[in-house]
């Protein structure tokens, strides 16, 4: 296997930083020089040509990565963090990725040769590849969306979300609920949100739960709907959805096929989308402070790039917003 620069640090007793300085040409005692340069000779270690490309100053540019630029959380986190940044100096420079793990991958890299300051990675997954290239650019990074104890992440309560939505619609009569998620490889939305959910279900012995799986657009959820609607099982009293983009495709799903919304097909989301509110009947879902955590993200790396200390791990709350969609069975 190709040694890493961890390795490096490792094999000759020192910080990880140190073998980056001495690469880099920094300063470094010459006992300590001596003892790196015996294990990179030992080693045959070659270092690569991109970290050769990182010797230069950083710029006051911050960089972040989102996966796909027409999401309504994406669009608003994002305003926040250029709002707070742009107080302080910072500019922010914005990569699409497309839903492509592969160009994540590539971002970071390509962010990292720009002498970006700082990365904020709006994450969907975590893969050691995507690990292994945050250690190996060595500039601050703030995971948002996900969750990794190696490095600083940002995430919502949406285990709490989800058992409070549970909670809700048991509690307005509901027993047989269908619930709608997304892809477990999205810890948060298809992971979390979900295992609140059942974890409320779990608590009413009477109660039930059909689960199924859609992709994150509108139109998925009108094709997710319309299989419930269309199957032989019976038909749900309320649909839990664990996107409001989902949500809004189960309405006009419902729509379509005649199907009052909440006299006879009560419907929840979770994000907090402005669209729900001005609908008829507005949507029941869980507002997130999207804004607010991109200000706060924007602060975090800030403080990252200035060395000052920052927690592994902040937890934001979201509010449940009760609306007319969901009808009381009671």
């Amino acid at each position: 296997m190709k040694n890493t620069i961890a390795d490096i640090a490792k094999k000759a007793g020192v910080a990880k930083s140190t073998v980056s300085r001495f690469l880099n040409g920094g300063s470094v005692s010459n006992a300590t020089r001596q003892k790196i340069e015996l294990v990179i000779q030992e080693t045959g270690y070659i270092p690569n040509s991109f970290a050769q490309s990182l010797k230069a100053k950083k710029t006051s540019m911050i960089g972040t990565i989102v996966p796909r630029l027409d999401s309504f959380s994406a669009s608003q986190t994002v305003a926040g963090m250029d709002e707070e940044l742009r107080k302080h100096g910072y500019q922010l420079l914005i990569i699409n990725a497309s839903q492509d793990l592969s160009r994540e991958i590539e971002a970071l890299y390509d962010l990292a040769r720009q002498k970006i300051s700082g990365i904020i990675l709006f994450a969907t997954q975590v893969t050691e590849t995507h690990l292994a290239a945050i250690q190996e650019i060595g500039i601050p990074v703030i995971l948002l969306g996900q969750q990794h104890k190696d490095v600083h992440s940002m995430i919502y309560n949406d285990y709490a979300a989800g058992y409070d939505m549970g909670r809700y619609v048991l509690s307005k009569g509901h027993r047989h609920i269908a619930y709608i998620g997304v892809t477990e490889q999205d810890v948060a939305v298809g992971v979390q949100r979900k295992e609140g959910f059942l974890k409320a279900v779990s608590e009413y012995s009477e109660a039930e739960a059909d689960l199924y799986e859609s992709g994150f657009k509108m139109s998925d959820g009108v094709k997710t709907a319309w299989s419930i609607f269309e199957s032989n099982r019976t038909m749900p009293t309320a649909v839990v959805c664990a996107t409001d983009n989902i949500a809004l495709g189960v309405m006009k799903a419902a729509h379509m096929k005649g199907i009052q919304i909440p006299n006879e097909l009560s419907v929840t989301g979770f994000g907090g989308y402005d669209v729900t509110e001005v609908i008829h009947p507005g949507l029941t879902t869980v507002k997130y402070g999207y804004s607010q955590a991109g200000h706060l993200a924007a602060q975090h790396i800030m403080k990252l790039v200035n060395d000052e200390p920052v927690d592994f791990l902040t937890v934001m709350s979201c509010d449940m917003i009760h609306r007319e969609s969901v009808d009381n069975l009671k």
